[in-house]
């Protein structure tokens, strides 16, 4: 085991919140909507971790969010996202207000003081398959804001790839840095809470290495809460091994605690095909 210090706790796909709504098939990590568990309400800053799956022609239709920072990574099909301003077939380059993702696209909401929009798969025939994550800020009140951005494959089979990085600004953010939006890396989106999100597409055979905390990216660098959460992607042809003990298959997760910024956690591919896999790491 390459972290002996480490304690790593699985959180198994069938012991999840499920929900069938026909439209909408969906699992829950943490407490959320109807499903209640007061032993998973959140880890870190990490509140939210829906594992979702939209029909065409059918998604989340206008509501509001307040003080809590939302992203989406879509697996595969394609989810449109419009504010409340936007309208059905209104078409705009403009990614903050409109925005059509598919696979490698990652759609970040700062809720702030109070924003309303819609998630929406407008495909014809194809179902959209999509994390969807909320991190509780460091701060409440701040301005809505909303970034999108791709984060292409190629890297992804390489190396975990760093998707989201704290503000750099930190908790005492003016509205020019608000504004400015610089994360702690660049080329990452900015999220207000000491957390790192990161992605990683293991081929078969493969090892990949997650430092604890990124290169330097967190404030907080003890006892850091790190959550790895495997998607169903590969029709349970995938597995994974963590810190060279605990397996887990597709749909799986795992908590693992008692580490530091620095430490490193290894993650196998010892399925037939290759993993992707996400982790978020928060204090």
């Amino acid at each position: 085991m390459s972290l002996p210090q480490a304690k790593i706790v699985p959180r198994r796909s069938a012991e999840r919140g499920a929900a069938d709504h026909g439209w909408l098939d969906t699992k829950h990590t943490f407490s959320f909507a109807s499903y209640y568990n007061p032993k998973h309400e959140q880890f870190g800053a990490l509140r939210v971790l829906n594992e979702d799956r939209v029909a065409p022609g059918t998604g989340f239709p206008t509501h509001p969010h307040r003080d809590a920072e939302i992203f989406s990574y879509i697996l595969s099909g394609e989810l449109t996202h419009r504010d409340s301003m936007q309208k059905q077939g209104k078409e705009s380059n403009d990614s903050k207000t409109f925005y059509r993702m598919h696979r490698g696209d990652v759609q970040f909401t700062t809720g702030g003081k109070g924003i309303a929009h819609s998630e929406q798969n407008e495909h014809n025939k194809d179902w959209v398959h999509f994390l969807q994550i909320w991190a509780m800020p460091w701060k409440k009140g701040l301005p809505p804001n909303y970034h999108t951005t791709t984060f292409g494959e190629e890297q992804k089979r390489k190396a975990f790839v760093p998707i989201i990085t704290p503000l750099k600004a930190g908790p005492k953010a003016s509205l020019e840095d608000e504004k400015a939006a610089i994360p702690v890396k660049d080329g990452t989106i900015p999220v207000h809470a000491d957390l790192v999100f990161s992605a990683g597409i293991i081929p078969a055979g493969s090892t990949f290495e997650y430092k604890i905390g990124g290169d330097d990216y967190v404030s907080s660098k003890l006892d850091r809460k790190t959550y790895v959460h495997f998607p169903a992607t590969k029709g349970g042809k995938a597995k994974i091994r963590l810190a060279g003990e605990t397996v887990l298959s597709e749909g799986d997760g795992a908590y693992v605690t008692k580490v530091n910024s620095g430490d490193v956690l290894t993650v196998e591919s010892i399925g037939e095909a290759e993993a992707e896999v996400v982790v978020i790491d928060s204090n």
